[in-house]
């Protein structure tokens, strides 16, 4: 599911601040990137975010500023920048060049020789990490604030495609509560026309229509299928659901196949092949749940 949060606070002279976005993925990636003097970073923000997001591909940047890092005014190291001038005429002298200082150079010397600043708390300080936490929790609240209204949303739309299976089930019901009968008569026909006349009673058409009943029957197949839509719709009221509603897909499905191979009537095979389509809808969506 996608969302995004940001938060931010100011602690030991630091300006911190976090941001999260999450996109749809099946498992749980979770990226994190910040300053570079917070090596363990990763580590440290990583179980966090598991606490609270069971899928998709989270992205975390955390971003902090000491109080030197906006200075007010320009600073840079007058005396690192007048060395590497002093240099420069030094090996432009030696290789026998013209050399001639303009604003231009001044600038990118300055740029290359900013003034010292003041390096970021240490990420190991109680203090920064209880911080840190509390603006990641925050961001993360954003975030599944977002991904519940998303939710909500897939909700609706999967009860919708539900509703359109248990419609199809019935169809499919409807047209294979006569199965039997037809067969008989169709048998029964194609033998008078064959020049066999027999009696609907006689053994051989009896054990016949047996066997055509045990292999078309999909009773079971049906009443499946109704407990794991029950099942499904149960699973709307519950966390974290996504796996658990991904495996059920995968039941709905093996029973629409095994429907589809006892099909013997043109409509319940368009009823599958229905179904199946909108299965796979609600199997799109279902990628995208927590």
């Amino acid at each position: 599911m996608t969302g995004y949060g940001r938060a931010s606070l100011r602690v030991a002279n630091t300006d911190l601040s976090v941001e999260i976005n999450a996109v749809n993925r099946r498992g749980l990636e979770v990226f994190v990137s910040g300053p570079e003097d917070w090596t363990g970073l990763e580590r440290v923000v990583t179980p966090w975010v598991r606490e609270k997001c069971e899928r998709g591909k989270v992205a975390v940047t955390v971003r902090a500023q000491g109080a030197a890092s906006e200075p007010s005014s320009f600073s840079w190291d007058r005396e690192a920048a007048a060395g590497a001038l002093r240099r420069l005429q030094h090996e432009a002298q030696e290789l026998g060049l013209n050399f001639t200082g303009d604003a231009h150079l001044m600038l990118r010397l300055a740029e290359l020789h900013r003034a010292r600043r003041e390096g970021l708390p240490s990420l190991d300080d109680e203090s920064v990490q209880a911080a840190l936490r509390r603006a990641v929790d925050t961001a993360l609240d954003s975030l599944v604030s977002m991904r519940v209204r998303e939710g909500a949303a897939l909700e609706t739309d999967l009860r919708a495609r539900l509703g359109t299976l248990a419609r199809l089930c019935d169809t499919i019901r409807t047209h294979a509560a006569d199965n039997v009968t037809r067969y008989r008569e169709a048998l029964l026909n194609r033998l008078r026309q064959s020049g066999l006349e027999l009696n609907a009673d006689d053994e051989r058409v009896l054990k016949e229509l047996a066997l055509f009943a045990d292999r078309c029957d999909i009773v079971e197949e049906l009443t499946r299928l109704g407990s794991h839509f029950e099942q499904f719709t149960v699973c709307f009221g519950e966390k974290a659901v996504g796996r658990k509603l991904d495996f059920l897909c995968q039941e709905i499905n093996r029973e629409f196949n095994t429907v589809g191979s006892k099909a013997n009537r043109v409509e319940i095979t368009r009823a599958v092949i229905e179904a199946k389509n909108e299965l796979e809808r609600i199997r799109e969506q279902v990628q995208n749940l927590e």
